[in-house]
């Protein structure tokens, strides 16, 4: 082959290599960032959070910088959606369903981070789509200063003195305002007469809301009585709120019930940096940052070998002793959650 056209051969070579290095979603050597789009509540509000360290010590030790995009589980997902053609983001970390409901759009790919085979079976997808990186549990939350004792049943929230002091995060937008839909749902025996409730309730619910973590607040302050939320989100948030207190309804005679609601974690399909995706997803999971899930956060770790002793890891014991956990089934919220938000709707007149 001649000189020149060796030359022009090689150099179109390394034209086209970048160029089909970013259609297969994978990023460049020296591309130093990553994406992440998350439900709201790993981030303290004061720099104090989870996310806040495990960021700072990610990029103090890779030199890949985190761009940090948050909202409400159903949002995220929506807008990972819109995105499919041309992502944006690169780790997508939502509450169940949505996690689930990602998956079934085509919206992750199969990667396992190092120490998944540390998280149980039912905190990770069984193709490697999806891996829980802090557990968690659903929850409410009272003025602990005005409501004295502590509600403790669904049947005593229908009473007027709540009526527009207390208010839930909207199902199908928010990780938590449709688990207050799963829980109902449970608690009352199955979807119309958990509907049928929700539907007394809304004389007394303040009307929608797109994010959970910004009920807390309003329950610190007094302006509203009882939120819904969840166990780490809320226990974090109770560091700087002193008057939060957390909670689970009972049907009126009965437990207290809740089920767990991990923030899971996936790398997103052909993601603009596929690389640093996954090393952010193989830091998260690292014993390091999972043994500062408690003492942090305020959550559970996502691996069984880790056991935290920390004065959270206690408070966050004592809080669940007695609470009935149930196992939602997934797969059928998933595969009905549109019709269910619909019928809520229906019911509320939302």
């Amino acid at each position: 082959m001649p000189r020149n056209t060796l030359k022009l051969a090689v150099a179109l070579a390394l034209l086209v290599t970048p160029l089909l290095s970013a259609c297969d979603g994978s990023s460049s050597a020296d591309d130093k960032s990553v994406t992440v789009y998350s439900a709201d509540g790993l981030k303290g509000e004061n720099g104090d959070g989870w996310y806040d360290r495990v960021f700072k010590d990610f990029e103090k030790q890779t030199g890949i910088k985190v761009e940090y995009v948050e909202g409400g589980s159903g949002e995220m997902v929506q807008r990972a959606v819109r995105e499919k053609a041309n992502p944006q983001a690169d780790v997508l970390v939502t509450l169940p369903p949505f996690i689930q409901q990602a998956d079934g759009k085509g919206l992750l790919q199969k990667y396992a981070p190092k120490g998944a085979g540390q998280v149980g079976p039912a905190d990770k997808a069984a193709d490697g789509t999806w891996t829980s990186v802090v557990n968690n549990y659903f929850g409410f939350v009272y003025d602990k200063k005005e409501l004295k004792p502590a509600p403790t049943t669904w049947e005593q929230l229908l009473d007027p003195k709540f009526k527009n002091r207390l208010q839930y995060s909207t199902p199908g937008v928010a990780g938590d305002g449709t688990a207050v839909l799963v829980k109902a749902m449970h608690d009352f025996g199955g979807k119309d007469a958990a509907l049928a409730y929700l539907k007394k309730l809304q004389s007394n619910n303040v009307g929608p809301s797109a994010s959970t973590g910004k009920l807390a607040p309003k329950v610190d302050k007094g302006e509203l009585l009882v939120a819904n939320g969840d166990v780490q989100m809320n226990h974090a948030q109770s560091r700087t709120m002193p008057n939060l207190g957390i909670w689970f309804p009972a049907r009126q005679g009965g437990r207290p019930t809740t089920f767990a609601l991990p923030y899971a974690a996936g790398l997103v399909t052909k993601a603009p940096h596929t690389e640093n995706g996954r090393k952010l997803l193989d830091f998260m999971l690292a014993r390091p940052a999972q043994q500062q899930v408690s003492e942090i956060g305020g959550g559970f770790s996502a691996r069984q070998d880790v056991h935290a002793t920390d004065a959270n890891a206690t408070a966050l014991a004592a809080l669940m002793k007695g609470v009935e956990i149930f196992r939602p089934d997934w797969s059928d919220i998933g595969e009905n959650l549109t019709a269910y938000v619909e019928d809520w709707k229906r019911a509320t007149g939302s």
